[in-house]
């Protein structure tokens, strides 16, 4: 299961994988993320970046296709720290094809937070913020 975290308010989610999609706030370019949670903690499958630009060089192994950079993944982390701020078109989730703003998931989100997402303990174990 996923965990989304921000102030007190954890959501769970029933799902094995989840895609991560955002737009550059300077470059006005896509780029999404496919990831795996695993028990041990995200694991990153495979990014794509749809063009390159300032901060949005091409991926190391990255391979174009249709004009999308798309590049392996491999890296693993406990969590993800994501901001959100009315300055910027904010993070979308999907979930088997499900896309939603992120922060609709989180009624009444300040205007600037952090949301976290992470494998959502095991029960009898507590999460580690």
């Amino acid at each position: 299961m996923l965990c989304l975290a921000s102030g007190l308010l954890t959501v769970q989610i029933a799902a094995t994988a989840f895609t991560l999609g955002w737009t550059h706030s300077i470059e006005k370019i896509r780029w999404e993320e496919d990831w795996r949670i695993e028990r041990s903690g995200l694991v990153l499958a495979e990014s794509r970046v749809r063009g390159s630009g300032a901060g949005m060089e091409p991926p190391a192994g990255g391979r174009l296709r249709a004009g999308v950079w798309h590049a392996p993944g491999g890296q693993r982390v406990d969590r993800l720290a994501l901001s959100h701020s009315p300055y910027t078109e904010g993070y979308t989730l999907c979930i088997q094809g499900d896309c939603q703003p992120l922060a609709s998931r989180f009624p009444n989100l300040p205007d600037i937070a952090v949301i976290e997402l992470f494998p959502c303990p095991e029960a009898g174990q507590e999460a580690a913020r």
